[in-house]
């Protein structure tokens, strides 16, 4: 029996074709930094190939009992035996965890941003200052004259409840109208709300339509809003439905940027109230990638070089491309590279309108059909969105890649959310960091707080400075706080 383990050219997921020997019958230990292949060394290529082998080895009868494993990128492994591994268990698969929500050190820096952050204007970089209740009356008299305007008071904002008691003595007080998740109702019209679902509660305080004689009936309904939702108010457009946010709190009097209020949630990425909207916090957005598409450019339509379409065992997709290369005079034949790039975009985004004669043979009938073609892409896009297979999900997905989030670059939050900094920078800037590096800017940040924030502040980082130094102890200063939890072996 061979003395070692002889692994050549492996290549399994993020290992670039390494060689290498491990002695047989004794204990060894594969370290390393996380990502450098650890795992898909040990899991992925030995115990992967020692595990098939075996299964393969089987009987038919018992090997439909066993789970065959694909066989590895490697190109020979000598030595081996069969292999038994313990269940490898990560911390969460879920995209939305992080190395900084796992250890609850964001939940602390959430806290330590709503207490002490201070919100600054995206339009002149200087911090936001509180609206007085006579900019917020010029700012509505400034609208076109005309204009028919709800003034709303937001007594409640994504938070779950029933409200009867609220909702009762606001008729009490005489308000009649009140708008609730985006429905506008008579107060004596409401039912019971769903106790378990978040709900918008704005209460109508005036309507109003713009015009220089509103006089003090202005001031007063904004101050009436004010008091109600501790400091908010909401003009909406009766017409479009258009909301524009006053705050006493926090608004820029030069582009009228506003945050309604500061409080932990804003800065949650698994919370809509702060989530970006674009790419509901995740940081990256899902799209089909014509690489993955249309992975070898060497092979011709007839060989299948729209992958998505060469798998199926219907003759529609093959006769669509067949009457699409009809309509540009050209070759199935012909490799993909070669084809023109009019007639490229055409089959994967769309023929832009232009009709397109399609000719299609199911067997019992031919028949033609002159339209614009759809595209491959955005063919594949409405498939996924409207399917409620999840076989039919899974194999769409093969094609899809992820790109960053061009709304919020990656950030993850909203932009109200990124407009808070603590020493020139937001949460997001701090998240990213790696830990050793955390480390040494949350210990320095008490010389740029004043001393009231610093004794706000106090408990807050203490909680962080203890954790960060836990995990620096035990080598993981390398980290960083926004590293997704699923890519970190258990």
């Amino acid at each position: 029996m061979q003395q070692q383990i002889r692994i050549r050219g492996a290549r399994e997921h993020n290992l670039k074709n390494i060689d290498v020997e491990l002695p047989r019958d004794r204990l060894v230990v594969i370290t390393g930094l996380s990502g450098s292949g650890k795992s898909s060394l040990a899991f992925d290529t030995i115990y992967a190939e020692g595990q098939r082998r075996y299964v393969e080895s089987l009987s038919a009868y018992a090997r439909q009992f066993l789970e065959l494993m694909q066989k590895p990128e490697v190109e020979s492994i000598e030595g081996l035996s069969p292999a038994i591994s313990i269940e490898q268990k990560t911390t969460s698969r879920n995209p939305r965890s992080t190395v900084g929500t796992v250890t609850e050190i964001y939940d602390y820096m959430r806290l330590l941003w709503a207490r002490v952050g201070v919100p600054y204007s995206p339009a002149t970089g200087l911090p936001i200052v509180s609206q007085t209740v006579s900019q917020m009356v010029d700012r509505v008299l400034a609208m076109p004259q005309g204009t028919r305007l709800y003034l709303l008071a937001p007594i409640v904002r994504g938070r779950k409840g029933e409200y009867r008691k609220e909702l009762a003595e606001l008729q009490r007080r005489g308000f009649q109208r009140v708008k609730i998740d985006g429905k506008m109702l008579e107060l004596d019209e409401v039912r019971g709300l769903n106790k378990n679902l978040k709900h918008d509660i704005e209460i109508v305080v005036d309507r109003i339509i713009v015009d220089g004689e509103l006089g003090n009936r202005l001031a007063d309904s904004f101050e009436t809003a004010l008091e109600l939702a501790d400091g908010i108010a909401i003009s909406e457009y009766a017409d479009t439905g258009e909301q524009t946010i006053f705050s006493a709190k926090f608004a820029c009097p030069v582009s009228g940027f506003t945050i309604p209020e500061i409080e932990p949630r804003l800065f949650s990425f698994n919370n809509p109230f702060g989530a970006c909207p674009a790419c509901d916090g995740l940081g990256t957005k899902l799209y089909f990638d014509p690489d993955l598409v249309v992975h070898d450019v060497r092979r011709s339509l007839a060989e299948g070089a729209v992958s998505p379409w060469s798998h199926s065992s219907s003759q529609y997709y093959t006769q669509t491309l067949e009457s699409i290369a009809r309509h540009f005079r050209k070759s199935m034949r012909t490799a993909w590279e070669d084809l023109p790039e009019k007639m490229r975009r055409a089959i994967l985004y769309g023929s832009d309108g232009e009709p397109i004669k399609m000719t299609y043979d199911d067997g019992l009938r031919k028949y033609t059909t002159d339209r614009p073609f759809e595209g491959v892409l955005p063919n594949m896009e409405r498939r996924f969105r409207e399917t409620d297979s999840a076989w039919v999900k899974e194999e769409l997905g093969r094609y899809q890649s992820a790109k960053t989030c061009e709304v919020c670059g990656g950030d993850r939050l909203k932009p109200e959310a990124l407009a808070v900094k603590i020493a020139g920078k937001h949460i997001s800037q701090v998240a990213a960091m790696s830990i050793a590096e955390a480390g040494t800017w949350f210990s320095g940040i008490s010389g740029e707080l004043t001393p009231s924030q610093c004794e706000i502040a106090q408990r807050i980082l203490k909680e962080i400075n203890e954790r960060l130094g836990f995990l620096k102890n035990v080598g993981l200063e390398y980290l960083t706080l926004s590293r997704a939890s699923g890519t970190l072996s258990g």
